[in-house]
């Protein structure tokens, strides 16, 4: 799933201060770039928290500034929480499998993977689920 949130990047000595507003969070960068680089990681650590919690992402809102200041940008920042809980998440687990023992004789004499078969096997099973469930959504 991917959304949009407003962040707030207020100009300091040493780089930027990201405040986002809709995580009730804040970051900071070095320049503007890596201000928004930092708003993007801190809102998708946080959206992975609350999912893996079975919390709802907030809706992304508007950004009412407390006060105007000049130096200060309001401007939107990309998450697509999906791509990056693969980017992050990424640590490998091990799970049992049983499988017919005339299968695995013939895997074994192939030198087949057994974990990158199920990692590519389950790819393709979630996608299709997940394509069938956006095309019954719409």
């Amino acid at each position: 799933m991917k959304n949009t949130y407003p962040v707030v990047l207020s100009k300091e000595e040493d780089g930027y201060f990201v405040t986002i507003p809709d995580f009730d969070i804040n970051t900071q960068g070095a320049d503007i770039t890596d201000a928004i680089y930092m708003a993007r990681d801190a809102i998708g650590l946080m959206g992975i928290d609350l999912e893996d919690e079975g919390k709802p992402l907030p809706e992304p809102g508007t950004v009412k500034a407390e006060k105007e200041l000049e130096d200060d940008i309001i401007t939107l920042v990309d998450v697509d929480f999906v791509e990056y809980r693969k980017k992050v998440d990424n640590r490998a687990v091990k799970k049992n499998c049983t499988i017919p023992y005339w299968l695995s004789v013939k895997a074994d004499k192939n030198s087949i993977n057994y974990s990158k078969v199920l990692q590519e096997g389950l790819i393709r099973v979630i996608e299709s689920l997940e394509e069938s469930y956006y095309k019954t959504s719409r």
